[in-house]
C-alpha cells in the first residue's frame, strides 16, 4: 500500500468504504467523510489533498471513484483544485469544540409561545376520541368511481395549477348546497376552497387583521381557532358559554381596550364546542346588530351542523339578515373524512373587491381531482344520502352511549348537549381531575379530551371529559365508560 502523508486524518483511512448492496455509492462514502474532516476542522484552509491515485491505493477503491468525490467537493465550494493539486477551501472558522455539541437556541417568533398542547395526541384509532368521523362507514368504492371519473374525464390538464379560490363546480356544488341545507346566502363568487376549515380561520386572521388586533372566542372553545389568532399576534378576550351558547353583555361592547373593540368574534353557533349549546335566535341577531355597529367582524364556525338528532337542522346565522357581517366556514373533515384536506369560506360580497386580489396571490389552488370529485359527489345526490345514513348511525351511537353512561359511570356527572354532532360533553366535580383521567386513559387506548383544556381561563366548573363517538362501535361503550369510571375514581383528590 503507498505511504500517504499526513494529509488527512487517520480517522479517514482506518474505517474502510462500505461495499455491500445496502450502502451508498463509494464516491458519496469519501466525499462525505472529507467534507465532515473539513467542517469540523481537522482539515485547515489551505491543507493539501493527496492525489487521486495514492488516495485510491490507500483505500483500495478505484480512482474514478476519488476523483468523482473531489469533483464533487470541488462543485460544492469545500475545496479548490490548482496546478499543484487540490487544496481545502477557507471557510468560515468552526466553533471551538467546546461549543459544538452545544448549538444556540433556534429563535422563534415570541407569539408561538401561546400555542400551548392542551394534551397529548392520540392514535385515530383510539376510542372515544372526539372530533373522528366514522370512518369504516364511508362508502369507498362510491367514493373511488368519482375520483376514477374527475382523473378520466380531466386527464393531465388536472396536474397543473387550477383557481386559486377553487375549482368552479366545487364552489357552485357549496353554494347550492349551503343554500338548500344551511340557508346561507351566497353565490360561487364568494365561496372559497380551503384545506380544512383550520386555513379558513388561518386565512380570516390574515385578511382582517392587523397584529395587536382584538379577538372575542367562546371560551371553553374550539382549539384551532385560538391558534390560528395567537399566529396572527392577535389579543384574544374570553367569552364564557352558557346553555344557550357564547354569552356577549352589552358591557362588553363598551370595555375599554385591549378587550374593545373587537376585529373578529368567533363562535360556533349550530353546535357550540365543546359544550354542544345552541346560540339562540335573539342572541344571534344581538350580535349581528352589535358586530355591524362597532365595525367588528363574525367568524361563524359551523361546527357539527350537518348532524343534528333531534328535530329540522338549525340554520346558519351567515343567511339569519341579508348582508350580514359574517364570515362563513366550514369543512369536509367530519362529514366526509379528515384526510380529505376540504374546507370552505364563505366571504360576505362586500369583501370580494377588496380581497379578490390577495386570495389569488396568497392561494394556489390544489387537490384539483378531489375537488373535481368532490363537486359530483354532492351534485350527484351521493353526499346528501352519506350524510343521512351517517346522522341514523350517530344518533343511535349516541343514545347508545348515553345509557352506557347511565349505568356504568359511578361518579357524579352532568351530560351537556347532545343534540348534534359527534361527541358529548360530561362535566365532572372538581376532585376528579379532568386531565389526569384523559393520561390515564390514554393507556388504555382510550382517548377523551379534558375539558378544561379547551379553556383560556378554566374555571371549576370548567372539568370534565369530552367523548367522541362518531368512531367508536356503539358495543364497547359499556366496557369503554366502566373502564373510565374506574379511572375517575383512582384519580379522586381526598
Amino acid at each position: 500500500m503507498t505511504t500517504i502523508p499526513a494529509l488527512l486524518p487517520q480517522a479517514l483511512l482506518e474505517a474502510p468504504l462500505l461495499k455491500h448492496s445496502g450502502a451508498a455509492p463509494m464516491q458519496r462514502q469519501l466525499h462525505h467523510r472529507i467534507k465532515e474532516t473539513i467542517l469540523d476542522g481537522r482539515l485547515a484552509p489551505g491543507s493539501r489533498l493527496p492525489g487521486s491515485r495514492a488516495l485510491a491505493e490507500a483505500l483500495s477503491i478505484s480512482r474514478n471513484t476519488v476523483t468523482a468525490a473531489y469533483d464533487l467537493l470541488a462543485a460544492e465550494g469545500y475545496v479548490e483544485p490548482d496546478r499543484q493539486g487540490t487544496r481545502v477551501a477557507t471557510l468560515s472558522r468552526p466553533p471551538p469544540r467546546a461549543e459544538r455539541n452545544t448549538p444556540p437556541a433556534p429563535a422563534t417568533a415570541l407569539r408561538l409561545r401561546h400555542i400551548q398542547p392542551s394534551a397529548p395526541r392520540s392514535d385515530a384509532s383510539a376510542t372515544l376520541r372526539p372530533g373522528v368521523p366514522a370512518l369504516s362507514h364511508f362508502p369507498l368504492a362510491a367514493w373511488r368511481r368519482v375520483v376514477d371519473r374527475a382523473i378520466r374525464r380531466s386527464g393531465p390538464s388536472a396536474l397543473g395549477y387550477g383557481d386559486p379560490l377553487g375549482e368552479p363546480a366545487l364552489r357552485a356544488a357549496i353554494a347550492r348546497h349551503l343554500g338548500v341545507a344551511r340557508g346561507v346566502r351566497c353565490d360561487p363568487a364568494q365561496v372559497i376552497i380551503t384545506e380544512g376549515a383550520q386555513e379558513a380561520l388561518a386565512l380570516c386572521v390574515r385578511l382582517l387583521t392587523n397584529p395587536g388586533d382584538t379577538a372575542w372566542v367562546e371560551d371553553p372553545g374550539y382549539r384551532g381557532a385560538k391558534a390560528a389568532m395567537h399566529a396572527g399576534d392577535l389579543h384574544i378576550a374570553p367569552l364564557r358559554v352558557d346553555s344557550d351558547g357564547v354569552i356577549v353583555a352589552e358591557s362588553d361592547w363598551k370595555s375599554p381596550p385591549p378587550h374593545w373593540p373587537p376585529r373578529l368574534i368567533y363562535t360556533t353557533p349550530s353546535h357550540q364546542y365543546p359544550a354542544g349549546a345552541v346560540l339562540t335566535v335573539a342572541r344571534r341577531l344581538e350580535l349581528i346588530a352589535q358586530a355591524r355597529r362597532h365595525g367588528a367582524w363574525i367568524i361563524e364556525d359551523d361546527y357539527d351542523s350537518e348532524f343534528r338528532h333531534a328535530g329540522e337542522s338549525i340554520g346558519a346565522m351567515q343567511g339569519l339578515v341579508a348582508q350580514a357581517p359574517v364570515l362563513y366556514v366550514g369543512t369536509f373533515s367530519k362529514t366526509m373524512f379528515p384526510s380529505l384536506r376540504l374546507g370552505f369560506l364563505v366571504l360576505p360580497a362586500a369583501l370580494l373587491p377588496q380581497l379578490q386580489t390577495p386570495l389569488e396571490e396568497i392561494l394556489r389552488g390544489g387537490h384539483r381531482y378531489e375537488q373535481l370529485a368532490l363537486a359530483e359527489f354532492i351534485e350527484s345526490g351521493q353526499f346528501g344520502r352519506h350524510l343521512g345514513r351517517m346522522r341514523r348511525l350517530y344518533r343511535d351511537r349516541q343514545q347508545a352511549l348515553r345509557q352506557a353512561m347511565a349505568q356504568h359511570m359511578q361518579v357524579p356527572h352532568t351530560i351537556e348537549g347532545g343534540h348534534c354532532g359527534l361527541h358529548l360533553t360530561v362535566r365532572l366535580p372538581a376532585q376528579y381531575p379532568d386531565r389526569k383521567i384523559a393520561e390515564a386513559a390514554r393507556r388504555y387506548g382510550i382517548a377523551p379530551s379534558p375539558l378544561s383544556g379547551f379553556a383560556l381561563q378554566p374555571r371549576p366548573e370548567d372539568n370534565g371529559l369530552v367523548l367522541g363517538y362518531g368512531n367508536t362501535s356503539a358495543e364497547l361503550f359499556e366496557p369503554l365508560v366502566r373502564r373510565l369510571s374506574q379511572l375517575a375514581r383512582a384519580a379522586e383528590i381526598a
